[in-house]
């Protein structure tokens, strides 16, 4: 240890530094009960005591074990759902290429519509699918085929918000207006929209479950958003709009 001189200088000095005694340490931990708890690294570092009995005698072991025990439960916990999740990404990637598939497949402009609004249900593993598309030639008509919503103007906007392409809703009541006669069956909803050209109206890819927590906000919509985009381009290009 180096200490500075009335000189200036700096000169080595015999004292050397304070090591803390047994007492002290012992003190320290008296005054301080929870730092196992704000430090419980310092476990795997302690040497246990063995087995004895007396009375004041604390058994470290059985706290190690004990705190070993929860680390193993919330490591195993975690493994867990990681692997859940995993296999429900997995699921859900395959659900959409067959969705997706399924689109490409269809050999008319009509069979593709067929395709959406009945098997995609199936292979999304949801109940209720429909074609919502906006329409400006005034009071409503009837839709012109099943599973098609015709929808006012500015309404994909208005239930999406400006410029987001997907809305996912849980524990809700299906709106008629998207989901048709299927609406008593929707108690959560994944709205995607459909951007088929500018001289196209907007349109709204919308899935429907019974289930009230199949969709729900924050869940993620990559895939979702996949299958809306692979819709455009099929429906594009069988009507031949142009961009």
């Amino acid at each position: 240890m180096e200490q500075t001189g009335q000189s200036g200088s700096r000169v080595e000095s015999d004292v050397a530094p304070h090591a803390a005694t047994a007492d002290e340490v012992l003190a320290y931990l008296t005054r301080h009960p929870g730092i196992l708890a704000d430090h419980p690294d310092l476990v795997s570092l302690l040497t246990p005591p063995e087995h004895r009995h007396g009375a004041g005698v604390v058994d470290m072991q059985q706290f190690m074990l004990q705190r070993l025990q929860a680390d193993v439960a919330r490591l195993k916990g975690q493994q867990r759902a990681l692997i859940s999740t995993s296999r429900s990404n997995l699921t859900s990637q395959t659900r959409i290429h067959a969705a997706v598939l399924a689109l490409l497949g269809a050999t008319s402009f009509e069979q593709l519509i067929q395709t959406v609004t009945t098997d995609l249900a199936v292979l999304l593993d949801v109940d209720v699918v429909t074609l919502c598309v906006e329409s400006d030639t005034g009071p409503l008509p009837r839709p012109p085929l099943p599973g098609v919503q015709l929808l006012p103007p500015g309404e994909v906007d208005r239930l999406l918000g400006q410029g987001k392409d997907s809305l996912l809703e849980d524990e809700v009541r299906g709106d008629p207006a998207l989901f048709g006669s299927g609406a008593g069956l929707v108690h959560s909803e994944a709205l995607l929209r459909l951007s088929i050209g500018s001289h196209a109206p907007a349109g709204i890819l919308a899935l429907g479950s019974r289930k009230p927590h199949k969709f729900k906000a924050g869940q993620g919509t990559e895939l979702l958003c996949f299958l809306a985009q692979a819709l455009e381009i099929t429906i594009f290009q069988w009507l031949d709009i142009e961009a």
